[in-house]
C-alpha cells in the first residue's frame, strides 16, 4: 500500500478490509443514491475567487463552537456502530478528536432521559438531535445483504434499557429494528422538552430548509447541522452544500449553522465557511479511515483536512476564519447571473 495522500483513498482500503455487508452499510445511500453522488458533486461546481499579494505567513484556523475553543472548524459527525469498522470503535475516534454526543429519540421517553444523563456524566459538551429519521430510509444494499448487527457487537448505549435486540429479518434487520424503536411522533415540542431535562446545548441535525431553520430558532436550538443523513434517508434532496446558504440566511446570525455531508477536502471546508457555515462535520471519512488504520487513520484524516484547509486559506489570501467571505466563491446561482452583491 503506497502512501495515503488524500482522505478519499481510505475508502478503497476500507472496502478491501471490511466484510461486504459492513462496507455496504457505511458506503451506501438511499434508493438511487442520487443525493449520495450530489453531496460530492455539488462541491465540485463551486469555484474560488482567490485574493493575491496578501501576507499569509501566519494562518489561524482556531474557532469557538458552543463556547469551546477548537483548533480548526472540522469536527467529527455522530456516526453509529463504529466498532463494525474497528475493534476500538468510538474509543479510537474519541481519542483522535474530542467528540460531541448524539442521541436518537426512542419511543420510551425514560430511555432518552437515561441517555442524556449518561452523556452528561461522560462529559459530553453537546447533544446532536437527529431529526430526519422518523423512519429509516430505503437503503437497498442493506436489504440485499439482509444487514444485521454482527454477533460480537451490541448497541451499547441501549444496554439495560429494555429495547430488545436486532434480529435477522427478511429485508434489513436494522430497518426492522429501528421501525420498532424510533418515535414517529417526534416534533418541535420534543425539542422543547429535551431542553427541560438537560442544560447541554442541543444541535438540531437534519435541517435543510429556511422554514425549519426559523422553527429551530423559535424552539431554542443552540445550533443547526445542515445534514441529509449522509444521503441515507430521502433521496433527491439537495446536497447539503447546496442547501447551506438558504439555512444560513434564514438563521440571520441567531444561531451557528454547521454542515455535514460530502466533505472530503480542505477546499470543501473553505467553501462551506465561505457560504456561512461555522464549521463542518465529517462522517464516512472517519469510519473508512478507522477501518483502514484505527486511531492513526482518523488522526491522519483530521491532519490531512487541516493541512489542505490551511493551504486553501493561504492560496485564497485568508489568514483567519473571519477573512473567509462570500466573495471568495462562485456558486451555480452566481454563474446563472443571480450574483450576490460583491461590494
Amino acid at each position: 500500500m503506497g502512501e495515503i495522500t488524500n482522505v478519499t483513498e481510505y475508502q478503497a482500503i476500507a472496502k478491501q478490509k471490511l466484510p461486504k455487508m459492513i462496507y455496504d452499510y457505511y458506503a451506501s445511500g438511499a434508493e438511487d443514491e442520487w443525493t449520495l453522488q450530489e453531496n460530492r458533486e455539488a462541491f465540485a461546481r463551486i469555484l474560488f475567487r482567490p485574493r493575491i499579494l496578501i501576507d499569509v505567513s501566519k494562518i489561524d484556523m482556531a474557532t469557538t463552537v458552543l463556547g469551546f475553543k477548537i483548533s480548526m472548524p472540522i469536527m467529527i459527525a455522530p456516526s453509529a456502530m463504529q466498532k463494525m469498522a474497528h475493534p476500538d470503535g468510538e474509543y479510537a475516534t474519541a481519542r483522535a478528536a474530542s467528540s460531541a454526543g448524539t442521541i436518537m429519540v426512542y419511543k420510551d421517553r425514560r430511555v432518552v432521559e437515561q441517555l442524556v444523563r449518561r452523556a452528561e456524566r461522560a462529559g459530553f459538551k453537546a447533544i446532536a438531535l437527529t431529526v430526519d429519521t422518523p423512519r429509516l430510509g430505503r437503503r437497498e444494499a442493506d436489504i440485499k445483504n439482509r444487514f444485521v448487527l454482527p454477533p460480537f457487537l451490541t448497541l451499547k448505549n441501549f444496554e439495560g434499557l429494555e429495547l430488545g435486540k436486532m434480529d435477522q429479518a427478511s429485508d434489513s434487520g436494522l430497518a426492522s429494528y429501528v421501525a420498532g424503536q424510533i418515535d414517529r411522533t417526534l416534533s418541535w415540542k420534543d425539542v422543547k422538552w429535551l431542553q427541560t431535562i438537560t442544560t447541554l446545548p442541543i444541535l438540531v441535525k437534519g435541517v435543510i430548509t429556511a422554514e425549519d431553520t426559523r422553527l429551530a430558532v423559535e424552539n431554542g436550538a443552540a445550533g443547526i447541522i445542515v445534514s441529509n443523513h449522509g444521503a441515507r434517508q430521502l433521496d433527491y434532496v439537495p446536497a447539503t452544500i447546496s442547501a447551506l446558504e438558504e439555512v444560513v440566511k434564514a438563521a440571520r446570525g441567531q444561531l451557528p449553522v454547521f454542515l455535514d455531508g460530502g466533505v472530503r477536502r480542505g477546499t470543501d471546508v473553505f467553501k462551506a465557511l465561505a457560504l456561512g457555515a461555522a464549521g463542518v462535520f465529517i462522517g464516512r471519512p472517519v469510519v473508512f479511515s478507522l477501518a483502514a488504520a484505527g486511531e492513526a487513520g482518523v488522526r491522519n484524516v483530521l491532519q490531512m483536512l487541516r493541512d489542505e484547509f490551511e493551504l486553501t486559506m493561504a492560496l485564497s489570501g485568508c489568514t483567519s476564519l473571519a477573512d473567509i467571505t462570500r466573495n471568495h466563491v462562485i456558486t451555480e446561482a452566481d454563474k446563472l447571473g443571480v450574483m450576490p452583491s460583491r461590494l
